[in-house]
């Protein structure tokens, strides 16, 4: 199935009833997450744009699903772009379940005008990836696919940040000259190959992937942004990206700020 057919009903509401239990217990216990402004969600459909944190083993997308269902319910469907490479072989039906989509403009656009609220990170695995030093850094990597699909869609975007990410193993670059040699950008569609330090592996260049350490994860839900009524019928999509962009790191600098201790929070 191609990421521009890719159906919609395969999100399993009986399924996704099944999983949050579990999703709750990792987030509130072991990353003791606090998810803040959740109400700020508009109904019907709506782009959450996020900041993305935690390299190959993120756990930013569980921590805002929890907090979605808990404000929400889990009736009201909640979609999640992601990477292509999930959804190979038996990824397909077991992410498809629970409301994950290929990041194709055309499943975001069908998700967003069925009424749903559908979650993108344009930073993708480059802004995952990103040294620990970098940790409080907004970088869509040039990205602004995500303003066009808010536009055609006809719907608000909702920024969102998260801190602690970064903290659950310390990556010590971000591994974009390593990912041009090996040809990861053909193979595997990502920019980077960092070399990252944590339990049980060590040090590694990618992979294994270590097990992420408890770090307590804060995120913020922003003010929707109605492009048109800010920026007119017409909007450069840069100067709404670069707009987008401030606003998150403002309140990621904020959270930034008040966090005392690294993992601990």
């Amino acid at each position: 199935m191609s990421a521009e057919t890719f159906d919609l009903t395969a999100r399993d509401e009986t399924w996704v009833k099944r999983v949050l239990p579990v999703l709750k217990l990792v987030a509130r216990t072991y990353f003791r997450s606090e998810v803040r402004g959740m109400d700020k969600v508009p109904d019907g459909g709506a782009l959450l744009v996020s900041n993305h944190s935690g390299g190959l083993m993120a756990f930013d997308v569980p921590v805002i699903s929890v907090a979605f269902a808990d404000e929400f319910g889990a009736d009201r469907p909640l979609y999640t772009l992601a990477h292509d490479l999930i959804f190979t072989g038996s990824g397909k039906q077991i992410f498809g379940k629970v409301g994950f989509l290929p990041a194709h403009p055309k499943n975001a656009v069908a998700a967003l005008r069925s009424g749903a609220a559908t979650i993108v990170f344009p930073g993708g695995e480059w802004e995952a990836l990103r040294p620990s030093s970098q940790s409080a850094t907004i970088d869509f990597h040039g990205r602004t696919g995500y303003i066009r699909t808010a536009l055609e869609a006809g719907v608000p975007i909702v920024p969102i940040v998260t801190i602690g990410g970064q903290e659950t193993q310390l990556f010590l670059n971000r591994g974009d000259t390593l990912a041009r040699i090996l040809r990861l950008d053909k193979f595997l569609r990502t920019d980077t190959a960092p070399f990252a330090f944590g339990f049980p592996f060590g040090l590694t260049a990618h992979l294994p992937p270590n097990i992420p350490l408890p770090s307590k994860l804060v995120t913020e839900v922003l003010d929707p942004i109605d492009i048109t009524a800010e920026f007119g019928n017409n909007p450069e999509h840069d100067e709404v990206d670069q707009m987008v962009r401030k606003r998150m790191q403002h309140a990621l600098d904020d959270l930034a700020r008040a966090r005392r201790f690294p993992v601990l929070g």
